[in-house]
């Protein structure tokens, strides 16, 4: 949910999603309502249409020496003023047919050209024709045979310009995509904000997984939605549960290192009692053993505290603590150790223990390998803990830097210590996917930078 990828946030597929869904709904809406407001103007029109016609039958009159004649004008203005759009016309059909025998006003000169299709008595047939103004219009027919007439049939026509249907079509199409698009938007926005609410306990959920991953808390807390609560239950069972192994698993480190200890102190105790080369040789190799034991140890704490969320250890208690410790240790060569620059905010994301670990090692071979100060400071950046010791001693040269860490190697014989410090450093910071550089402090001596990941 951090972000698009291949399968696309959440949020931007329920966003995609409603839209699509919203936009589609209107379009149908719009295309349904659109199709019933244009054929109920048609049939309005049309009907229209046929009371004109009805009104022209009705009024349609046959004098023997006249010929077709009106007894009443109809009623509509329109069709008394020259090319209004509405017109009448009656033409005689038979052996001697004439075009135009009666008309309205509207038409002016002009007569109206129909199609010869030749309905049945009373039929009325529907056209779509050009008018005196090149306008398009909806013409309607019928055949008549007035009783005066002697069976002389009459066609009637009447018609009127089409844009008076579909002008109101076309206005209530565009008023209708302007209401539907105001109504999508208001829609779409709504949408927004319920998708935003919505999510909102899942962004929480992600804050506080972020606060368990970096140390503040070691389980979700707080109440959720009854669709998420189930999923924080869970999370929080197998945080639960991963605490117990790991825990299980130190202690049963704890124990075997306990139980070999144990027989290694009785054996070192007894060979200091005795004298000749065998007691030297099992108070070395107990010695070494003892060594190996705290080594192996110390790795296997690490690569368990690695697998459970929420470690927190501050770096300044840390630091202080150990320099007040090596300054006792080093009380005879009067060393100066200096903690230059630590936020007080800097914490490793992992075990105090590993870190006093760490931080020991390269403060006491910094101690051993100085003339007079020690400097101790850190930086976090980037979600990185930088924790720099630099010395004033002889430093190393660059082609002897890597070989240093290697277990049991020494730079120097006559400096006392196990040569194991420095490697127990660099596993310790790789199990927390860390590492350890050492290059030239600025006195002249050896400068170790340790990266660890910050909590």
């Amino acid at each position: 949910m951090s972000g698009m990828s291949v399968r696309g946030s959440l949020r931007a597929r329920l966003l995609a999603g409603s839209v699509v869904w919203v936009l589609g709904a209107l379009t149908v809406t719009g295309c349904v309502l659109g199709d019933l407001f244009r054929r109920h103007v048609e049939d309005r029109f049309q009907a229209e249409l046929r009371i004109h016609l009805d009104q022209l039958t009705a009024s349609i009159e046959f004098a023997p020496e006249e010929g077709p004649r009106l007894r009443t004008d109809l009623s509509d203005p329109r069709l008394h003023k020259p090319l209004s759009g509405f017109y009448w016309q009656v033409d005689r059909e038979g052996s001697d047919s004439v075009r135009g025998v009666l008309r309205s006003r509207s038409l002016w000169d002009a007569t109206l050209a129909v199609p010869s299709d030749g309905p049945r008595d009373g039929e009325v047939h529907l056209h779509r024709i050009e008018g005196p103004d090149r306008e398009p219009l909806v013409m309607m027919e019928r055949i008549v045979r007035p009783e005066e007439a002697a069976g002389l049939p009459l066609r009637l026509i009447v018609a009127a310009d089409e844009r008076g249907m579909t002008n109101p079509v076309r206005e209530f199409v565009g008023l209708l995509v302007t209401a539907l698009g105001v109504l999508a938007a208001g829609v779409i926005a709504a949408v927004l904000l319920q998708v935003s609410v919505g999510l909102a306990p899942l962004k929480r959920l992600r804050a506080q997984l972020a606060e368990v991953r970096d140390g503040r808390s070691r389980r979700l807390q707080g109440g959720f939605p009854n669709e998420v609560q189930p999923l924080v239950d869970e999370l929080n069972a197998v945080l639960q549960h991963d605490a117990e192994v790991v825990e299980r698993a130190r202690t049963q480190a704890g124990n075997l290192a306990h139980a070999i200890k144990t027989p290694l102190a009785v054996l070192g105790n007894a060979a200091l009692r005795e004298e000749g080369p065998l007691a030297r040789l099992v108070a070395e190799q107990v010695a070494t053993a003892q060594r190996q034991v705290d080594y192996h140890l110390a790795r296997a704490r690490a690569a368990a505290a690695t697998q459970v969320p929420g470690l927190r250890s501050a770096l300044r208690p840390a630091v202080e603590g150990l320099v007040r410790v090596m300054q006792r240790v080093h009380a005879e060569r009067n060393l100066h150790i200096a903690i230059e620059a630590i936020p007080d905010d800097a914490a490793f994301r992992g075990e105090e223990q590993d870190l006093q670990e760490m931080l020991g090692n390269l403060i006491d071979n910094a101690c051993k390998w100085s003339r007079t100060s020690v400097g101790v400071s850190a930086t976090v950046r980037a979600g990185e803990l930088v924790v720099t010791v630099d010395d004033d001693g002889l430093g190393l040269p660059p082609e002897t830097r890597e070989a240093v860490f290697a277990r049991g190697m020494r730079a120097d014989e006559a400096v006392p210590g196990s040569g194991l410090g420095l490697g127990i450093v660099r596993d310790l910071a790789q199990l927390y996917g860390g590492r350890i550089e050492l290059g030239q402090a600025p006195a002249g001596g050896l400068r170790a930078t340790l990266y660890l990941p910050a909590a």
